[in-house]
């Protein structure tokens, strides 16, 4: 009887560390000195870790050409963050290839040494914010929680969540953490022609959006600092494929020679943003090492 009881009790045992696995599990703690940068993400079980990201792609300020304010702005915000006075959370806004995401990774390398780190979270995972911001609202770190190329449709959980976060709830962001996001739209919705509909006008012509309008400009109002990147013109375009062609140990006289191949696979592509000339630089330095070479 009593070795039916103890096998009994065993399976029990064994079924109920079997039930706790489904339910969900408080955030790890990951080893914070294993990286400068790390990842948010869920598991197929549901369980969420951080996860360090061994290899970040390296970047720094100086390289980034033509996005001078901007620079100056993130750079500036981002400073007093590490430093321990009042910052904003930022909402980078503009044309594709800009050099939206590459900025907060130049600034994450530069200020690293002062204790800055970065957490990637993806779009569907916004929902699980204010367990992040907690997680790390102990630590003596200052962590920027970064998710690159954002935008909602209608009804998404992570939109309230980061409406939350970023104002007007009671779990709101703590002293060591920031909130930047990179978007090519506005206001991180759709917009729609019929969105218009909902303006009102007054009997002295005054115009006054309307409920959907208002919804939707809402939570990019509540981002303290919104910088917008826009299109480069030829001239900016050329000065960018000749900073990364220089970055590649290209000689002068190859790349005054690259320039308008550089036009050519611009145009090609539809594009003279950045992403688009560092592709051409390291295309053009590739092969030019090649012939050197041989």
């Amino acid at each position: 009887m009593q070795e039916q009881l103890e096998r009994l009790l065993t399976r029990a045992e064994q079924l109920m560390q079997r039930i706790e696995t489904l339910f969900p599990q408080p955030l790890a703690q990951p080893d914070w000195s294993a990286s400068i940068a790390f990842r948010y993400r869920k598991r197929s079980s549901g369980h969420a870790v951080i996860e360090p990201i061994r290899q970040v792609a390296a970047m720094q300020l100086e390289q980034l050409k033509e996005i001078g304010p901007q620079k100056e702005k993130i750079q500036r915000n981002t400073e007093q963050f590490v430093n321990g006075q009042p910052a904003n959370n930022v909402l980078l806004t503009g044309a594709r290839g800009t050099g939206k995401s590459s900025l907060i990774r130049a600034c994450l390398h530069h200020y690293a040494p002062q204790g800055l780190r970065l957490i990637e979270v993806d779009k569907a995972d916004m929902v699980d914010l204010p367990d992040l911001v907690e997680a790390v609202s102990d630590r003596p770190e200052k962590f920027i929680v970064f998710c690159d190329d954002l935008s909602f449709d209608e009804g998404d959980a992570g939109y309230k969540a980061l409406k939350s976060i970023l104002d007007g709830s009671l779990t709101a962001t703590t002293a060591n953490v920031l909130i930047y996001v990179t978007s090519n739209r506005r206001h991180l919705l759709p917009e729609y022609m019929k969105d218009n509909l909902s303006y009102t006008h007054t009997e002295d012509g005054e115009v006054h959006p309307g409920e959907v309008i208002e919804e939707k400009i809402s939570l990019s109002e509540r981002f303290g600092l919104w910088v917008s990147f826009y299109p480069f013109s030829q001239n900016e375009y050329l000065t960018i494929v000749v900073q990364w062609l220089s970055s590649f140990g290209v000689d002068a006289a190859a790349i005054e020679a690259a320039k308008p191949e550089s036009l050519v696979w611009a145009l090609e592509r539809g594009s003279r943003s950045g992403r688009v000339a560092y592709q051409f630089a390291r295309d053009y330095a590739g092969r030019h090492t090649s012939s050197s070479a041989a």
